[in-house]
């Protein structure tokens, strides 16, 4: 059996408000989670409470996310950076 290859190049990523995103993400899970406590004990009698916990550990998880796209888009901003002044230091030949 041959192995399959891609006949054609993979698209760019799509890149776009990353670290917004997240955090929008993550303020919906920690809302749901606040708005889901109130109700504690309904969840507590049907044996649902795993949707309160799941909003929580959706926040939680948020903010992890938060702290790795904020350090994603510094190191490349960083990298941006480096090579613009590299390009824009290049030894002349003469």
């Amino acid at each position: 059996m041959a192995k399959w290859t891609a006949k054609h190049e993979a698209p760019e990523p799509l890149e776009g408000p990353v670290v917004a995103t997240i955090t929008g993400g993550t303020i919906v899970w920690f809302v749901l989670f606040l708005a889901q406590l109130p109700f504690y004990g309904w969840f507590a009698d049907r044996d649902l409470l795993w949707w309160v916990w799941c909003c929580a550990a959706g926040g939680g998880l948020g903010l992890i996310g938060i702290w790795y796209v904020r350090g994603r888009e510094a190191a490349l901003k960083r990298h941006a950076a480096e090579a613009a002044g590299q390009a824009g230091a290049a030894p002349h030949a003469g």
